[in-house]
């Protein structure tokens, strides 16, 4: 029985100690590989120093996009020469008092070298004094050239080096579906701020009050805000094509609330009215020199007037060409030349398809009778 156990005993361990002697011996070849840099290929070498750092790889290269396009080459070529209009209209003097100095701000753009700026007659009517901010921040007073409120165009002009000039386009060759662009300082406070769209329509008429309409505007979808008056609407060429007058809304009592309608003043109109404005100081309208008062349907069913559309005469100027041609208070005007007035040739507009010293048929309703006069216009006296 001992002799058994003995026995088993030394079988186990002489096995441990050959395992012992394997283990040993490994651990010796693997120590000396080791000793004679034989490395398994599964282990990583250690990073190289920076000096030795291999070249970047297509994998950690940074590759940097040609992102020019014609908007942003448009914008580039503009940019620099729109700037933001500042005014200081004066108190009004109230019931409570005399109300405090406000300011009120728009758009323009630099259109010559000489220092002249387009703007919206709105920006700076009734203002005492005009600044003008440049897109890198410099601010410059500036004085008024002349304005028109009919076409809602103004010109300012500053002295000394303006930062750039842009160049004006030809808004005849606007097409619906154009893409174009709107530089300005929206609210006052973002200049420079851009905003891109489509000619929506061109041609478009606009009533400003029962009297007048502004014609022939660029509707586009571009984002036009309050502030955005009298900035360039520009084309993918880099050209000024129109000058941003106004929005419209909606939204009034019992009417759908709009979106995307702004209007641009064609920049061929805005060329011819601000040549005016910088040679004379204002723009040259033909003078008939009567006080009149716009009839409407509405207007003509409460009184019994006997037309429909037309103007009615409540004053004659001494020696205008109103008093030449025979026209007296009472008179209604229906028809100027080859235009018939009425709900899309309001009087104003006709009249202003004329200029000075050019003649015109009118057709007048006096009384029961429908009369035939030849006048010569006059010019508008200046401002």
């Amino acid at each position: 029985m001992w002799k058994k156990i003995i026995y088993a005993f030394l079988v186990v361990s002489l096995a441990g100690f050959a395992a012992l002697g394997g283990a040993v011996v490994g651990g010796v070849a693997v120590y000396q590989g080791i000793a004679h840099q034989q490395i398994p290929l599964s282990i990583a070498e250690p990073a190289p120093t920076p000096s030795e750092a291999p070249a970047a790889t297509a994998a950690n290269q940074i590759i940097i996009t040609d992102i020019e396009t014609p908007i942003t080459e448009a914008v580039e070529k503009v940019g620099p020469a729109v700037v933001t209009v500042v005014g200081i209209v004066p108190g009004q003097t109230t019931f409570f008092g005399t109300t405090p100095d406000h300011p009120v701000s728009g758009s323009g753009v630099i259109i010559s070298e000489q220092g002249y700026i387009l703007t919206n007659n709105h920006v700076v009517e009734d203002t005492k004094e005009v600044s003008v901010i440049f897109a890198d921040g410099e601010e410059r007073p500036a004085e008024v050239v002349g304005a028109d409120s009919f076409a809602d165009i103004a010109v300012l002009k500053v002295e000394g080096e303006v930062p750039a000039v842009a160049p004006l386009g030809n808004s005849d060759a606007l097409k619906p579906g154009e893409t174009v662009i709107a530089i300005g300082s929206p609210l006052g406070d973002f200049k420079n701020t851009v905003t891109v769209g489509v000619v929506s329509a061109t041609g478009r008429s606009i009533d400003v009050n029962g009297n007048y309409q502004m014609e022939g505007l660029i509707q586009t979808d571009a984002a036009i805000n309050q502030g955005n008056s009298g900035g360039p609407l520009v084309n993918l060429a880099g050209e000024v094509v129109g000058i941003n007058t106004l929005i419209v809304r909606g939204g009034g009592f019992g009417s759908a609330v709009a979106e995307g309608l702004g209007f641009a003043i064609p920049v061929n109109t805005v060329r011819a009215i601000s040549q005016q404005l910088i040679e004379k100081g204002y723009v040259s309208y033909p003078y008939l020199g009567v006080r009149w008062q716009w009839i409407t349907p509405g207007i003509a069913r409460r009184y019994g007037l006997p037309v429909e559309y037309g103007v009615y005469i409540s004053g004659v100027a001494p020696g205008s060409p109103a008093e030449q041609a025979g026209l007296q208070k009472g008179d209604i005007i229906t028809r100027i030349g080859e235009v018939n007035l009425n709900e899309e040739h309001p009087f104003i507009n006709a009249l202003y398809t004329f200029a000075p010293g050019e003649r015109a048929t009118l057709e007048v309703v006096r009384g029961q009778q429908t009369l035939e006069m030849e006048v010569t216009f006059g010019e508008h006296p200046a401002p």
